[in-house]
């Protein structure tokens, strides 16, 4: 066979090839990089008007028993003090306690750790308040983020002398007062607004409230006066199961409380509040959370629930006196 035949036979193939381009470097021909996941669906609920207990929180789409509903994380934390270490005196070598993290209440575990200031051990940072001269507070962070998002309040917090105020709250059993301490020092270190949580103002308070919010706001200002903070400053400021903690959040606040509700809350690692169904909820449905042990009888919920929270319940459990 001739060369000449030959290239004759391969002529039918160039039309196929010419089906492909040449190789080309150019940014154009190169990978692609792959696209960002698409966000994820807004949560199946609205905040809507009710007939008698003013907002509350309502379905779009039907809801399966046992479906996540939606994550919130806090406007607010602060941990329980039974978890703060505190240790008296100057000369402290090392110490055992339980660890959770000071922004968002994750426990890291019992450890042995040196205080002082910063400690770095184990993925954490611990810092050692100096607000008294004989009485050190070892806090931790889980992460460094943890620690760079509490940089602003806590140099703030860490200024004062909170000995008073943290023996009103454990005398008197209340653990609100000291989210409104460190709302404050938020504040003032410009990390939040003073009208940040104006829309969660309850639509009344009894007198004995107001009374203690009189004591406890009077303990307040001393610690940042002591601190050397002016009352201007704190004024120009404002206008512009055991628990490891308490915490304030705006979605979550707007769920009414049922004593056979139809959603709960639960906390797992930290401080997000993770929204569940309890049972099958359909499309229109108010969901309700209960803000109590809805184990307990009648009496107990009512007393508890007017004295704690200020209404009746009237869901249909408590008007059937269950």
């Amino acid at each position: 066979m001739s060369p000449t035949a030959a290239l004759r036979r391969q002529a039918p193939w160039k039309p196929l090839l010419r089906r492909y381009r040449p190789f080309s470097t150019s940014p154009e021909d190169g990978p692609r990089p792959p696209r960002p996941p698409p966000p994820p669906p807004p949560p199946p609920i609205r905040v809507g008007f009710t007939e008698s207990a003013g907002r509350g929180v309502f379905a779009t789409r039907p809801i399966r028993a046992g479906d996540p509903i939606h994550t919130a994380k806090p406007l607010i934390a602060h941990p329980s003090p039974s978890l703060l270490h505190q240790v008296s005196g100057i000369v402290v070598d090392e110490v055992d306690y339980i660890e959770v993290c000071y922004f968002c209440l994750k426990k890291l575990g019992r450890e042995k750790s040196a205080v002082s200031l910063p400690i770095q051990d184990g993925g954490s940072v611990a810092y050692e308040s100096a607000s008294a001269s004989t009485i050190r507070e070892t806090i931790c962070f889980c992460t460094e983020k943890c620690s760079e998002y509490s940089k602003g309040f806590y140099e703030i917090e860490r200024r004062a002398d909170w000995s008073a105020f943290d023996e009103h709250c454990r005398e008197q059993e209340v653990k609100y007062p000291l989210l409104v301490k460190r709302f404050a020092c938020m504040v003032l270190s410009g990390a939040s607004g003073a009208d940040a949580l104006d829309i969660l103002q309850p639509a009344r308070l009894f007198p004995q409230n107001i009374l203690e919010m009189e004591e406890e706001f009077r303990l307040l200002k001393d610690a940042f006066l002591t601190a050397g903070i002016a009352y201007d400053q704190m004024s120009s400021s404002v206008i512009a199961n055991a628990a490891v903690g308490n915490a304030v959040y705006m979605l979550p606040s707007f769920y009414n409380h049922d004593c056979d509700p139809n959603a709960h809350i639960i906390w797992i690692d930290n401080a997000d509040a993770k929204l569940k169904a309890l049972r099958d909820i359909e499309e229109g449905e108010e969901l309700r959370i209960c803000y109590i042990d809805a184990s307990m009888d009648h009496d107990a919920r009512k007393t508890l629930l007017l004295e704690g929270f200020g209404f009746q319940c009237c869901c249909p459990r408590c008007m059937a006196d269950d």
